[in-house]
């Protein structure tokens, strides 16, 4: 993402100051302070060395997925998921997809304690999920909670058309209805049917990628005709999230500070509790911040983003804010649910037909998309001009010292 903001020419957006708490549905247990050394003092006084022990394996995650990067500089790709991971971190990273994050970090030295009122919030608010969920995507998920986050001036949607208008793509607005396959001899095509607002049609195509889920419960309404063995939807289900855009007065007495003025965070994040009904409460920056801008102060009405697993309703909304002027609600199927399939989906679904959103039930994030839509290009150029050498190659760190 960060080579699409460079070669786009856009602009990081500036960071805006703000503290997190978590809250325990009767009081606030993790507060963020501003002081960095005290917040240390306060990690290592209720959890010892748990977050030690985290963020070391966080950055040994990290430091082995960061070998992609090298891999598609140098033009190589990987022909499934596994086997990506596989080149990154071997049969860990494999088990990793495989085994709740929970017993992973028991394993490591986490204290239970420290699961429960720092892991579970982040998993809460970054997945809508709790500890359960994988080890690798629990990782991902906590790689995106450090405090280096970054987003794009003007909003991160720029990335997606600026690199549509610079690949000069001759865009159809239309809904894709059907894939079939269509053979000619040694020749295999496929027939895309589509319908728009004014018109339906077909077309053929040497190669397609299919960047939408193909569960049977995200509902794409494409169908698959004519594949041998026939082609069925993916199993698993995806998650529903509700995000609730809320501008008026946060009610700061329900997290325990009757007085607004003395509520210093911008942030609230829950720890995994039947009775509390919303996953996380933030205060909302704009997409563009000026020079002179300061985030509103709980006394003042100000935007705020709620995620909650359920739609809010009024009385759920009161209790949150003590009034609002507006309220605005957006449910969607925004990531899988980890654990409810078995095994990572497929890249290549049949011969130079490839699916991007396999990459998700391995972890969810942009930066995960962005990695696996490079590997499809890669792949299907590979494939196209009959390139098996630089497909599923081991040890590629090898290969690679060898070529420099």
């Amino acid at each position: 993402m960060q080579e699409f903001v460079k070669v786009l020419g856009l602009k990081y957006r500036r960071s805006v100051a703000g503290k997190t708490a978590v809250f325990n549905g009767e009081e606030m247990i993790l507060e963020e302070t501003d002081w960095y050394l005290l917040d240390l003092f306060r990690l290592w006084w209720r959890y010892g060395i748990s977050f030690i022990r985290l963020q070391m394996w966080v950055e040994e995650i990290m430091e082995k997925f960061m070998r992609i990067y090298k891999y598609q500089a140098h033009g190589y790709a990987f022909s499934s998921v596994e086997e990506l991971l596989d080149s990154l971190g071997g049969s860990g990273f494999l088990n990793m997809t495989r085994r709740p994050l929970s017993d992973s970090l028991l394993e490591l030295g986490v204290s239970q304690r420290f699961i429960d009122e720092v892991i579970a919030p982040i998993m809460r608010v970054n997945y809508g999920q709790n500890v359960s969920i994988p080890a690798f995507v629990g990782a991902v998920s906590l790689a995106g909670a450090q405090d280096n986050l970054w987003s794009v001036e003007g909003g991160n949607k720029l990335v997606c058309s600026g690199l549509l208008k610079m690949a000069n793509a001759n865009l159809h607005q239309a809904h894709v209805t059907s894939v079939s396959p269509v053979k000619s001899g040694d020749t295999l095509q496929y027939r895309l049917s589509y319908t728009s607002e004014t018109t339906s049609g077909s077309d053929l195509y040497d190669i397609v990628v299919l960047a939408t889920p193909l569960q049977e419960s995200v509902q794409s309404g494409i169908r698959f005709e004519d594949f041998t063995p026939p082609f069925d939807q993916l199993p698993g289900y995806y998650h529903s999230t509700v995000a609730t855009i809320v501008h008026g007065y946060l009610n700061t007495t329900f997290f325990g500070f009757p007085d607004p003025r003395l509520f210093p965070f911008a942030s609230v994040l829950t720890t995994d509790i039947p009775q509390l009904f919303f996953n996380s409460v933030a205060s909302v920056c704009p997409v563009n911040i000026s020079a002179g801008f300061r985030r509103k102060q709980p006394q003042e009405a100000g935007v705020y983003k709620v995620f909650s697993p359920q739609t809010l309703d009024k009385g759920q909304l009161k209790s949150l804010f003590r009034s609002y002027y507006s309220v605005q609600v957006t449910e969607w199927l925004a990531y899988p649910r980890y654990g409810s399939s078995t095994g990572l989906p497929s890249i290549e679904l049949h011969p130079n037909l490839y699916y991007l959103n396999g990459i998700e039930w391995a972890g969810s994030a942009m930066e995960m998309s962005s990695v696996a839509a490079k590997n499809i290009a890669l792949l299907a150029y590979h494939r196209w001009n009959r390139q098996g050498d630089m497909v599923d190659q081991k040890d590629l760190m090898h290969k690679i010292k060898t070529e420099l």
